[in-house]
């Protein structure tokens, strides 16, 4: 059976629509209210902005064999054990029965503090990743194959994600790819490897501008990186859990 990739460029646009919807609004009603906070923190707060990702996810998973499969997106129920620390929350959490099938983690940046922010992503990514996997070498999930683990960054497409940044490194020379390479070209260099270490199945950067607000315009870096690698791996999989079961 073919897989079903969930008609995902048109879900992809309509997510990008409702991000900077659902910012704009948490803003507006900040604002009506007397208290917008400081900076981009207002668009934020709501904490609704990826729900349209979420929600291809979840068609991508009922599409593919798993309609019964428990989609698990609150809070309490989206808590796994780790090796390093003694838990972790993630976003998506896919059971099937006791079996966990799949693990996401859905990002978003907005400017102007790229810098920082894409320190603390990488350092988290790479860190929870890390310890999924040794929490599951050590039979943490019990006997099952290897879950799909996912990470989407959502990066607004402005100057200060595209503008090479200059970087110093005074006793060894950095990486040739992150030569004046932006945010950007930094997150899709970061999602790159973070797939060949097989640290993730799939991990894709996307890039929007505020105006996608009316459009839901949004661009790929890169094949590997892209939205379609990252659907049709979770769908491959997905497919793949259903046949066993």
């Amino acid at each position: 059976m073919a897989i079903d990739l969930a008609n995902y460029e048109e879900k992809a646009r309509e997510a990008v629509q409702a991000f900077w919807g659902n910012r704009e609004q948490a803003r507006q009603k900040q604002i009506e209210a007397g208290k917008a906070d400081q900076g981009e923190r207002a668009g934020v707060t709501a904490g609704k902005n990826m729900d349209g990702f979420i929600a291809l996810v979840v068609d991508v998973v009922k599409a593919n064999g798993l309609a019964h499969a428990d989609i698990h997106l609150t809070r309490k129920v989206v808590t796994l054990p780790g090796y390093f620390r003694p838990t972790k929350q993630w976003d998506i959490v896919v059971m099937n029965g006791k079996r966990l099938v799949a693990t996401l983690e859905l990002k978003s940046q907005v400017g102007p503090s790229f810098g920082n922010n894409f320190n603390n992503r990488t350092e988290e990514a790479i860190g929870s990743a890390h310890c999924l996997w040794t929490a599951y070498r050590e039979g943490a999930f019990g006997d099952q194959p290897r879950p799909f683990v996912g990470w989407l960054m959502l990066l607004e497409d402005c100057p200060g994600s595209r503008t090479p940044i200059k970087d110093t490194s005074p006793h060894f020379p950095i990486f040739r790819e992150f030569e004046r390479a932006s945010y950007a070209d930094r997150y899709n260099v970061l999602c790159r490897k973070l797939v060949q270490e097989q640290l993730y199945s799939a991990a894709t950067i996307l890039l929007t501008p505020r105006t996608a607000i009316d459009s839901g315009e949004y661009s790929e870096l890169g094949e590997l990186t892209g939205l379609r690698t990252f659907v049709t791996e979770l769908a491959a999989h997905v497919a793949a859990e259903a046949a066993r079961t």
